[in-house]
């Protein structure tokens, strides 16, 4: 169900996507509101699950995971043991950043962040040893043109 935000809100949601570091003092400054208004909404928004955490976004370069691959898995499975042992699998593996069940041809796909090439093959032999799949499709990001945590409002 869907939390009704106004311009207000949105504008404080906003500035939190940006940096959620600022003190609350700087968002309602750039809000034009005041400290408590801005507090009582966070507040609000927090406790009805529009705000889920707040967090650090770090850079994989800086820190040796130069390797994004998308990983296209198709399986013959459709089990709920399956499934099951599949999503467990993928929950923990600290590589895979995003996991998808689609619609269509492809069952799942994958963000998988790695040092390089032999650490997805050590990725990929984990995961194909813990559950039966029938096709795996690796392909690497040669260049990340758009990557964005923030929402549109």
């Amino acid at each position: 169900m869907a939390y009704s935000i106004d311009d207000l809100d949105r504008k404080i949601l906003s500035e939190l996507q940006d940096d959620a570091s600022q003190s609350l003092d700087e968002i309602a400054r750039k809000v034009d509101s005041s400290k408590t208004p801005v507090w009582n909404r966070i507040r609000k928004m927090k406790a009805a699950g529009v705000i889920l955490r707040e967090t650090a976004l770090l850079s994989p370069e800086k820190l040796g995971l130069e390797a994004c691959f998308f990983v296209l898995v198709r399986t013959s499975e459709h089990e709920a043991g399956w499934q099951k042992a599949f999503l467990a699998t993928l929950r923990e593996r600290p590589e895979v950043m995003e996991a998808h069940r689609l619609a269509g041809d492809i069952d799942y796909i994958l963000k998988v962040r790695v040092k390089n090439a032999k650490a997805y093959d050590v990725f990929y032999q984990a995961l194909i040893s813990n559950v039966k799949i029938f096709n795996v499709t690796a392909l690497l990001s040669m260049e990340e043109i758009k990557s964005t945590t923030k929402l549109p409002l």
